[in-house]
């Protein structure tokens, strides 16, 4: 397991080359940060986004969903055109669903894993094809610590980040040959919008059991994010690894306390990491 901790000036370094990057979902958040940083330090940056924002004006802006295939691979031909490569692909766009696995919707479960399994695997997929002709690139996966170990209550959004952790995994052995290195970035609590755009199911058809223990779990999750780490402190560290020689593998981002739940999640017998996580968010048996 790795960690990294960055700070960033306003221009490149000397041994710094400018890169293109194609970056998707930069309309809040994370990506908005990120593909601000990038471009202020002279990278040549492709941003994607469903709908029409304001953005820094020396950003690349593609509206494309991540879900549509076709759009994907158009949005990689146009950089491909322009440019004539593509450096480096981070996968950012996402979406958070929550509610109990027994109850949340079908078309909200889908959503889940179409935006946060399917979508990176099209970009990766469009992208590919071009990177392994150019005998080099990096792709950069924002994950999440729910990709290491899971949350009551958001378990749709742990199963995603799961998939995106395996196919990864393999992907980067697959890759070696190319010279392409497959990066995951496992954020922990940050203020991002994902806090209040989650879509949350507390009751469906007629099914109450869990609304009391959801809206508690739920809350506690919402504290831990509104008292998170500001998004541009994740941006200055994912600028980092974008222009460092040889990155890690992976890059565990967060508090003292967050990494250590994932090194227990490891260690401990799981029955005693199961009682530590119950306990932070309030569930009883």
């Amino acid at each position: 397991m790795s960690y990294v901790y960055c700070f960033t000036t306003n221009i490149l370094s000397q041994t710094t080359m400018s890169k293109v990057i194609f970056i998707t979902g930069i309309s809040s958040g994370f990506g908005k940060h990120t593909a601000s940083l990038l471009a202020e330090r002279g990278h040549k940056v492709y941003g994607t986004c469903r709908k029409e924002i304001d953005h820094d004006p020396k950003i690349h802006v593609l509206y494309m969903d991540v879900t549509d295939v076709q759009a994907v691979e158009k949005g990689i031909n146009t950089v491909i055109e322009k440019e004539g490569r593509i450096d480096v692909v981070i996968n950012n766009a996402g979406t958070v669903v929550g509610g109990a696995v027994e109850i949340t919707p079908y078309d909200d479960i889908r959503l889940q894993m179409d935006t946060n399994f399917m979508g990176p695997l099209n970009v990766i997929r469009a992208a590919l094809p071009h990177l392994r002709k150019q005998n080099a690139g990096t792709i950069i996966n924002i994950s999440s610590m729910n990709g290491l170990l899971v949350t009551p209550f958001v378990g749709f959004y742990c199963a995603s980040k799961f998939a995106l952790e395996g196919m990864c995994q393999s992907l980067r052995m697959e890759l070696k040959p190319f010279n392409i290195k497959v990066i995951m970035v496992n954020p922990g609590d940050f203020k991002t919008n994902n806090t209040a755009s989650r879509r949350i199911t507390h009751t469906y058809n007629g099914i109450d059991a869990y609304e009391s223990q959801s809206k508690k779990t739920i809350s506690v999750i919402e504290k831990d994010e509104t008292g998170g780490w500001a998004p541009d402190i994740l941006a200055r560290k994912i600028c980092k690894i974008v222009e460092s020689k040889n990155p890690c593998n992976r890059y565990v981002i967060g508090s003292f306390e967050q990494k250590l739940a994932v090194v227990l999640s490891y260690i401990l017998p799981g029955s005693w990491f199961a009682k530590i996580m119950e306990d932070h968010y309030g569930i009883k048996g």
